[in-house]
């Protein structure tokens, strides 16, 4: 479902945690392209566009931060959502920490990309709303170009360039130089320290709108919050490294692999399971235990795309097809002991029957009936 005449566009699994991506001055939700696949495998994802950058006319200015804010917060109210995860660029950075400082209960994590406190000096902003206001945004793409992307980049990517060199010009100049007079009065330095959300501040290291140092000065202010610094990257960071973005985004928000693995894997198979199994890793193993947690547990059984019961039920499926029948037991056992009912069970090997073979079938059979006994036995002792 797109509601991209409203202002925003709403995309991903529907059963999956909320991500709003708000951007930068003078983009669309387009900014957010290199990011949408990878994001949208483990989020609900909301692309919020600043007023005048989604191809309507704005409403007639000035803003104010605040004002910026209270829009995305109507939003979330607008599709039924309590609380979400939230990554801002620049300005989107500055708004979506607006919104956890007087919204705290409406962040689970942030991302501050390329983005301040503060935009200083005033007078910047309020001359450059003046002169769109008077010649348009047209004017502006050439100085915005050196400020987003780095020389090297340009001129490797010129197709990128001319893409956004016609996305700022497309921006409606009441819209834009509205959003300037909104920065010129913006500044939440006083305020970082009642940001609760846990944090991840990323910036680039070529970036001249917010420098590194601009970047590790909020990162010090945000209790508890983490700096990452991009190498070869301006001040559109998520585009000029994408890979690296999406990686530092993504660890932030969801846990790094490992971390998100291991929660899986513990519920999945259970804590005492995964705990004698890295208690008895030797030197040789270990390694596999790793890539284990990593991958099968943290890149693919913890997706959103498919519940828990589900992801169980494919298991045994595949485990009863290709005879695997040590971990056919365990995953049987395991499901039963976390609710999955004996019904499901047999629906799930009588159609292995007809696409694994008889033979198959019967052997799992044989085996899912002796768990579901002992099961049964246990929890009749509790």
């Amino acid at each position: 479902m797109t509601e991209a005449a409203a202002g925003y566009e709403l995309e991903g699994p529907e059963d999956a945690p909320l991500l709003v991506l708000i951007g930068s001055l003078g983009t669309d939700r387009h900014v957010w392209s290199p990011q949408m696949r990878a994001f949208s495998s483990w989020f609900r994802v909301l692309r919020v566009e600043h007023p005048g950058h989604d191809g309507r006319a704005a409403p007639k200015g000035p803003y104010s931060l605040e004002g910026l804010g209270l829009r995305v917060v109507d939003v979330l109210d607008a599709i039924g959502a309590g609380r979400a995860h939230f990554a801002g660029l620049s300005l989107g950075g500055l708004v979506a920490m607006w919104v956890a400082v007087e919204h705290p209960a409406r962040v689970e994590r942030l991302a501050v990309c390329c983005s301040a406190p503060s935009f200083r000096p005033p007078a910047t902003w309020v001359e450059r709303a003046e002169k769109v206001r008077a010649e348009g945004t047209a004017p502006l793409v050439e100085g915005a170009l050196g400020r987003w992307f780095t020389p090297a980049f340009l001129r490797e990517h010129p197709d990128v360039g001319d893409r956004f060199g016609a996305m700022l010009a497309g921006v409606d100049p009441e819209g834009y130089a509205s959003c300037c007079e909104a920065l010129a009065t913006a500044d939440l330095t006083s305020e970082l320290g009642r940001i609760e959300a846990p944090t991840l501040v990323l910036g680039g290291a070529q970036d001249p709108v917010v420098p590194p140092a601009s970047a590790a000065a909020t990162m010090t202010a945000v209790r508890g919050s983490a700096l990452c610094v991009l190498p070869g990257a301006a001040h559109l960071a998520n585009v000029e490294q994408p890979e690296a973005f999406n990686s530092a985004v993504l660890q932030h928000l969801a846990g790094r692999p490992d971390e998100r693995g291991m929660a899986e894997r513990r519920a999945v198979l259970g804590a005492a399971h995964v705990e004698r199994s890295l208690a008895g890793a030797s030197e040789l193993t270990a390694p596999f235990q790793d890539f284990l947690t990593r991958w099968p547990w943290g890149e693919v059984w913890a997706r959103p795309g498919l519940d828990r019961e589900t992801r169980r039920l494919v298991a045994i499926a595949m485990l009863v097809a290709l005879g695997r029948h040590g971990e056919l037991e365990l995953h049987v056992r395991q499901a039963l002991r976390f609710g999955l009912s004996p019904a499901k069970l047999r629906e799930v090997l009588l159609q292995t029957a007809v696409y694994a073979g008889v033979p198959a079938a019967n052997s799992a059979i044989a085996i899912a009936d002796r768990a579901l006994q002992e099961v049964s036995k246990e929890m009749e002792a509790d």
